[in-house]
C-alpha cells in the first residue's frame, strides 16, 4: 500500500484491498502457506490447460486495473485475475482458490470462512465494469480441494458485490486516521531529555542530527549511563515532528531496556490534566451510539494514570509491544481457534466488542494490564488488540525479533501502511544485534520430541501418509551420533523428508487443538527447517551436539541483517561497545552497503512528499557516519590494574584458584563495602566460591541467580549489596549488561578472565569461515572481540555519572597483551601491571 495523504490518493493491489481490515486479521500461514501456494500453482496450471483446450478465447493471469473515488479519496487498484472466459452471454471472471477443507460445502460456509476471496472477486468485477461499462460481465470463485483437486464453483451475488464498497470504506477510515496521525506529529510537543545537561550532553543531540542529515545511517557510541535513551528519543521525536518519517521503531534486545524507553518517552511527553474522564466517557458514548466519527476533532493526546492518580497526557502515540505469551489470558498458551475461545470467530466478534477504542481514542491507556483486562471482558485475545491498534501509533517499542526474526517480523511488516523506507529504525544495545539475529535463525530438533509427536499423531488419527513421513524423520534423528558437521548425504535425506512432511501438512487437515501447543509448534516449524536448509544467504552449521539431537545453527546472519537495515529510510545503531567499527560493520552486513535516504533534496516540505519519492536511493560505504559521545567526567574515574600473576586460560585456571580466591579477599578488605567479581561462566564462579570456603576466607558470597524478570533481578542486587561481601556476576548476562544499579555503589571490582567464548563446533565453523583472512584475524573476530565486549559492557556499569569512581583489577596476564588491551575501551586501557603480591597490596593501598 502506498498513499499520498495530501493528494488523498492510495495505490494498492487487489489482494491487499480484499484482505484489508482495521481489526484482527489472519497473520498468515508462514511456511505452511507457502507450501500450499506452491500446490495451488500446480492446480492453476492444470485448470489453465483444461480451459485453454475448451475455449481458445480464454485469457489467463489477465491484468485488471482502475481507479475510483470513494468518500473523497481516490483508490487505485491493480491485480491479475486467474481466468477470463467468454461465453455466449457474458465475460466470466474466474478467481481460483485452494482450500484445505473437504468440498463441496454450503456456499454460505465458504462466504463466512473466506470473505476476502469474495471481496477480491467483487473488486475485479467492479474494475472491469469501470473499464468496459457496456460489456455484460459476471464473476465466480472456483474453490479447489488441495488434496484431491475436487472443484466447487460459487457465483458472485449482488450481496457479494456490496463487499467492495464495504472494503473501500475501511480503506478510507484507515486513511483518515493516518491523516489525523500526521497532524498530531506536525503539532508534536515534547520536553528535552535533560533539563540540565551534564558535561558532554550539551551538543550530543545537535551532533547526532547533523551526522544523520549528512547520511541517514549512524553508529552512535556512548558509555553506559550517558543518557543514550534520552538522546535517541529526543532525536526521533524531532525527526517525526519535521515530517521526515511516518513513524519510529525503537528496538532493544531486552525487555528491561524497553520498559526504560517507555518510561523515558512518557517523562519527555507527559503533562498533567485535571480531569480527562468526562471527555473520555463522552467519546465512548459517541462510539456506542453509532454516530459518525470526526477524527479531526478528537484529542491529539494519549496518556495514563500516574501513581498519585493524576492523568498524564502525552502528545505522541507510542506502543510497547510485549510478546504474545505475555498477552495471553487463556489457561493454556495455544494460538489455535479450536482450543482458544478468545480467538474463535474473533473477526466476526470484533466490530461489536468496542475494542476499536484502542486506536480511535488517542487518550486510551495501552499498558499490558489494560489490554489483558479489556480482552478478558470482551472475550477477545489481547494480542489481537495490539495487532489491530499498532499501525495507528507513531513510536513502536519492542524487541529486535519484530524486524529481524523470520518467525516474528510479520507483526510489524503486515501492518497496513507500514513502509520501511518511510520509517526511522533505532537499535539500542546494538552490540547484541548480530548474535540475537543469528539465534533467531537457529533451531534444534530432538529424537525424543519427534518420537513423542509420532505417538500423538496416531492418537489424533492423523493421515497415514503423514504418520509414515514423520516416522522416517524420527528414525533419522534417533540414528544421529555427536558430530561437528552432518554428512552431506544425511543432509540431503533430511531435506527430502522435511519437504515431504511440509507438503503433506499444507494439503491435509489436522487436529492441532488435540495435539496441543508444543506438538503443534513442532509441526508448524517443519517448513522453516526445510527453508533453512535451502537458504544460501546464511552462514550456518548443521551438527549434532549430542546423540539424537540435531542443531540447525546460524553462526553469521550478517547478510540478512544488512538486507533488512538497507530497506529503512534511516537507521541509528547505538551502544556503549560498537568498536572496533570495521569488524562491527561486517557483522551487520553493512561493510559495503546502500540505504534508502529520506531527504532527496526536493524543495517541497518532507511531510508532503509522495512516498514514492523517498525510496530506492543509495550511497557509498565510505560515507557511513560514526559518532562518539563526549564524556569528560569519565576521565580518571577508573583506577585500572592488570594482574599478571595468573593465567585464566581453560587449561591453567584451576591451578590459580587459590590466588584468585586470595585476591578477592584482599580486594574486599580494601573496599568500603561489597565488591563485584565478574566471571566468564557460572562454573568458574562456583569453583572459586568453593575455593574461598576451602581456604577459610570468611566472605559472604552471593552468586548471581537465574532470575526471569527485572523486579526479581533488582531485588537480588539490592539485597546482595546490603548484606553480602561480594557479588559474583557472569559476564554477558543481564546482571552484567542491563542492571544499572551498580554505578557509584561499589568501590572495587574484579574481572576474572577475558571471557572468550567456549570452543565448540560452532566457533570452529566460524573460525574456518574466516580463515582466508588469516588465522590471527579469525581468532580476533570469533573469540577476542566478543569476549572483550562483555568486559567493556560490565565495567561500564560501575561509573554512570559524574563523581563516581571505581578501582578495577583485570585478573589475567592476557589483559596486558596488546591484542587484548587494544580491544578494551579507552578508559580501561591504561593502568598498572601487577606482577607480585606486594605490588597488588601497594595498588590496593594507593
Amino acid at each position: 500500500m502506498e498513499f499520498e495523504l495530501d493528494q488523498r490518493r492510495v495505490v494498492m493491489s487487489v489482494g491487499e484491498f480484499s484482505r484489508f481490515t482495521l481489526g484482527p486479521h489472519d497473520p498468515g500461514e508462514g511456511m505452511q502457506g507457502i507450501w500450499r501456494a506452491q500446490l495451488g500453482t500446480q492446480w492453476h496450471q492444470e485448470l489453465r490447460t483444461r480451459v485453454a483446450a475448451e475455449n481458445a478465447a480464454a485469457s489467463f493471469e489477465a491484468v485488471i486495473e482502475g481507479e475510483f473515488v470513494h468518500q473523497g479519496w481516490r483508490i487505485s487498484l491493480t491485480g491479475r485475475i486467474d481466468q477470463i472466459i467468454p461465453d455466449a452471454t457474458a465475460l466470466v471472471l474466474r478467481e481460483i482458490k485452494t482450500v484445505m477443507r473437504p468440498l463441496p460445502v454450503a456456499e454460505e460456509e465458504l462466504r463466512a470462512a473466506h470473505p476476502d476471496y469474495f471481496a477480491q472477486a467483487a473488486a475485479y468485477l467492479r474494475l472491469k465494469r469501470l473499464a468496459q461499462p457496456d460489456q455484460p460481465l459476471r464473476a465466480e470463485l472456483m474453490f479447489i480441494e488441495a488434496g484431491s483437486g475436487l472443484a466447487q464453483n460459487v457465483a458472485l451475488t449482488p450481496a457479494d458485490e456490496a463487499t467492495f464498497l464495504a472494503q473501500a470504506s475501511r480503506i478510507v477510515e484507515f486513511l483518515n486516521l493516518r491523516l489525523r496521525a500526521r497532524e498530531r506529529l506536525r503539532h508534536l510537543s515534547f520536553r528535552p531529555a535533560f533539563p540540565t545537561p551534564r558535561p558532554g550532553q550539551e551538543t550530543t543531540l545537535a551532533d547526532l542530527t547533523t551526522a544523520f542529515e549528512r547520511q541517514p545511517a549512524v553508529l552512535f557510541e556512548a558509555p553506559t549511563g550517558f543518557g543514550k535513551t534520552g538522546v535517541l528519543l529526543e532525536f526521533a521525536l524531532g525527526q517525526l515532528q519535521r515530517g521526515h518519517f511516518d513513524r519510529a521503531l525503537y528496538l532493544t534486545s531486552k525487555s528491561t531496556g524497553q520498559i526504560q524507553v517507555m518510561r523515558q518517552l512518557t517523562a519527555m511527553t507527559a503533562r498533567t490534566q485535571s480531569n480527562p474522564i468526562g471527555d473520555f466517557e463522552s467519546s465512548l458514548a459517541h462510539l456506542s451510539e453509532g454516530k459518525p466519527r470526526d477524527h479531526q476533532s478528537q484529542s491529539n493526546l494519549i496518556g495514563y494514570f500516574s501513581e498519585n492518580g493524576e492523568w498524564q497526557e502525552t502528545s505522541v502515540a507510542a506502543w510497547h509491544v510485549r510478546n504474545k505469551g505475555e498477552h495471553c489470558i487463556n489457561h493454556t498458551f495455544h494460538c489455535v481457534s479450536e482450543s482458544c475461545t478468545y480467538l474463535a470467530d474473533v473477526e466476526a466478534r470484533w466490530p461489536r466488542s468496542g475494542l476499536a477504542r484502542f486506536y480511535l481514542l488517542d487518550n486510551h491507556a495501552r499498558d499490558l494490564e489494560t489490554l489483558r483486562a479489556a480482552g478478558r471482558e470482551a472475550r477477545i485475545c489481547p494480542y489481537e488488540i495490539t495487532r489491530a491498534a499498532l499501525t495507528f501509533n507513531d513510536v513502536w517499542i519492542g524487541d529486535y525479533n519484530y524486524v529481524f526474526s523470520p518467525g516474528s517480523r510479520s507483526l510489524f511488516y503486515n501492518q497496513p501502511g507500514f513502509n520501511p523506507a518511510r520509517t526511522l529504525l533505532i537499535i539500542d544495545e546494538a552490540h547484541n544485534l548480530p548474535s540475537r539475529v543469528a539465534d533467531a535463525w537457529s533451531h534444534v530438533a530432538s529424537a525424543g520430541t519427534a518420537r513423542a509427536l509420532l505417538a500423538e499423531l496416531d492418537h489424533v488419527n492423523a493421515p497415514a501418509n503423514l504418520i509414515r513421513a514423520w516416522e522416517s524423520y524420527a528414525l533419522l534423528l534417533s540414528a544421529l551420533l555427536p558430530v561437528d558437521r552432518l554428512d552431506f548425504t544425511l543432509e540431503s535425506d533430511l531435506l527430502d523428508t522435511l519437504t515431504k512432511i511440509a507438503s503433506l501438512l499444507a494439503t491435509q487437515p489436522l487436529d492441532y487443538a488435540g495435539l496441543g501447543p508444543d506438538f503443534s509448534a513442532e509441526l508448524w516449524r517443519v517448513g522453516e527447517l526445510a527453508a533453512w536448509l535451502e537458504n544460501t544467504q546464511l552462514k550456518k552449521l548443521l551438527w549434532c551436539p549430542r546423540e539424537g539431537e540435531l542443531a540447525f545453527t546460524c553462526f553469521d546472519a550478517s547478510a540478512a541483517i544488512g538486507e533488512t537495515l538497507r530497506s529503512f529510510g534511516g537507521v541509528v545503531l547505538a551502544s556503549a561497545t560498537l568498536t572496533p567499527t570495521a569488524e562491527y560493520l561486517e557483522t551487520i552486513g553493512m561493510a559495503d552497503f546502500g540505504l534508502a535516504k529520506p531527504d532527496t533534496g526536493d524543495t517541497r516540505d518532507a511531510a508532503t512528499k509522495p512516498q514514492s519519492d523517498l525510496s530506492g536511493l543509495r550511497f557509498p560505504q565510505s560515507q557511513m557516519v560514526t559518532l562518539s559521545a563526549a564524556t569528560p567526567w569519565r576521565e580518571g574515574a577508573y583506577d585500572i590494574a592488570v594482574d599478571c600473576r595468573v593465567d585464566t586460560t581453560f587449561q591453567h585456571r584451576s591451578r590459580h584458584f587459590p590466588t584468585t580466591a586470595a585476591t578477592i579477599a584482599a580486594l574486599h578488605e580494601a573496599s568500603t563495602g561489597a565488591i563485584a567479581v565478574f566471571f566468564p561462566s557460572y562454573a568458574y564462579a562456583e569453583a572459586v566460591r568453593k575455593q574461598l570456603e576451602n581456604d577459610g576466607h570468611p566472605l559472604r558470597i552471593s552468586l548471581q541467580p537465574r532470575l526471569p524478570d527485572l523486579a526479581a533481578q533488582t531485588a537480588w542486587v539490592e539485597e546482595s549489596i546490603a548484606f553480602t561481601d561480594a557479588l559474583f556476576l557472569v559476564l554477558g548476562s543481564s546482571f552484567a549488561e542491563s542492571i544499572d544499579l551498580l554505578g557509584g555503589r561499589l568501590s572495587h571490582a574484579m574481572v576474572v578472565a577475558p571471557a572468550l567464548p567456549e570452543v565448540n563446533a560452532v566457533q570452529r565453523a566460524r573460525q574456518a569461515e574466516l580463515e582466508p583472512l588469516g588465522r590471527e584475524h579469525a581468532f580476533r573476530r570469533v573469540y577476542q572481540i566478543p569476549g572483550l565486549q562483555k568486559v567493556n559492557q560490565a565495567l561500564g556499569r560501575l561509573v554512570r555519572a559524574p563523581g563516581q569512581r571505581a578501582k578495577v583489577l583485570l585478573h589475567c596476564k592476557r589483559f596486558a597483551e596488546a591484542r587484548y588491551a587494544n580491544l578494551l575501551a579507552r578508559d580501561y586501557q591504561f593502568g598498572r601491571n601487577i606482577a607480585t603480591d606486594a605490588e597488588l597490596a601497594d595498588w590496593l593501598r594507593s
